[in-house]
């Protein structure tokens, strides 16, 4: 399918070529919908409302809420692509399910007490017009048969990663998976990120304690560590806007953390550092721990094959504590990305899956 290349800097145009014949102006226009997520075709809608109106409020809801995507990130989402827009996020609305006028009824006290005072609805859906008549207002219809923007949201759901270039880069990094790869020195995990974010299409990060660690001749304060975690996390959101499914990362601040102690530079963990690590479990998809049985490589920085064995005994040792579940890899380079890709596949179904589920429910 051929994507349309939306110039959504310019106004809207025709009513031919854009869905919506832009020559009324509106003072206060409302945008109503669930953004989940917010796509193309949303923002479209969005730039026509800007166009035909002085003033742009965006209401994005949806009962129940999507679970890996909730209001408040859809909203997000809207705000900082459109900064002069107001986005808000109603509570108590009625369920999706609920009939038009229970919808209308609830729109029509919450505006009220929020003081939007609009005087016409943007919409690309068929019950635009009653809606907006039921609020008092006038009704413009953009695109209703999505011919300028042939997209849906329940597509984009159906398979994010295929559809991503009705995304913006912004809102495609939160279906970007982090995996990370964890382990004592020397145990492939650098080599492995760099293959499989070549086999992937993706982006990988290196581990940024090792630069540190050198630059320093391994002499490191307790602030060292603490910037070591912000640096591979900064670099990982960075890195995400480039990234096609998943993100691969070499370490991450559980190592860190738990390196800082082995090397007897923590005596006292730092608040900062201890969030980073406790994180972890949140921030990455999957943990994959490499291992220690291939041959130890000395490149002047590293202690021992012993000294590894006691670290990967740890690194094992706090992911059992923490309840993080984990994938050890073994073998050459080729069986450990096999059996790494393996279950990220297998996986995939579960993942894809996920962003159409509703809080209490599962899709």
């Amino acid at each position: 399918m051929r994507i349309a290349q939306l110039d959504f800097s310019r106004p809207c145009r025709n009513s031919i070529v854009w869905g919506y014949n832009a020559t009324m102006n509106y003072k206060h226009a409302l945008v109503v919908g669930k953004f989940a997520p917010l796509h193309k075709g949303h923002q479209h809608l969005i730039e026509c409302a800007r166009s035909g109106a002085q003033r742009v409020t965006v209401l994005c809801y949806a009962t129940p809420d999507f679970t890996d995507m909730p209001s408040g990130l859809r909203a997000q989402w809207i705000a900082a692509l459109y900064p002069d827009v107001q986005v808000l996020v109603p509570d108590g609305a009625p369920p999706d399910s609920a009939p038009g006028p229970a919808h209308w009824a609830f729109l029509r006290q919450w505006l009220a007490q929020a003081g939007v005072d609009a005087d016409v609805v943007f919409s690309s859906e068929q019950y635009g017009p009653p809606f907006a008549a039921a609020l008092g207002l006038a009704h413009r219809m953009v695109d209703h048969a999505r011919a300028c923007v042939p997209i849906s949201a329940s597509m984009i759901r159906a398979d994010v990663h295929a559809q991503r270039a009705w995304l913006a880069p912004g809102v495609y990094r939160h279906f970007v998976q982090r995996i990370v790869l964890v382990g004592a020195e020397s145990t492939g995990k650098s080599t492995l990120a760099a293959y499989m974010a070549e086999r992937c299409g993706t982006r990988f990060v290196p581990e940024i304690g090792r630069e540190v660690w050198e630059a320093r001749q391994g002499q490191l304060a307790p602030a060292d560590y603490v910037a070591i975690a912000e640096r591979h996390r900064a670099e990982e959101d960075a890195a995400l806007e480039h990234c096609h499914r998943y993100l691969f990362s070499d370490t991450n601040a559980l190592t860190t953390l738990l390196l800082g102690f082995c090397y007897g530079h923590l005596h006292q963990a730092p608040p900062a550092l201890l969030d980073y690590a406790q994180d972890c479990a949140r921030r990455y998809a999957a943990h994959f721990l490499c291992g220690e049985e291939i041959p130890f490589h000395q490149d002047g920085w590293r202690d021992d094959a012993t000294w590894r064995s006691r670290i990967q005994g740890m690194v094992r040792y706090d992911l059992q504590a923490r309840g993080i579940p984990y994938l050890e890899l073994r073998g050459t380079l080729a069986q450990r990305a096999d059996r790494l890709m393996a279950r990220l596949e297998e996986e995939g179904g579960r993942g894809d899956r996920r962003w159409s589920e509703r809080a209490g429910q599962q899709a």
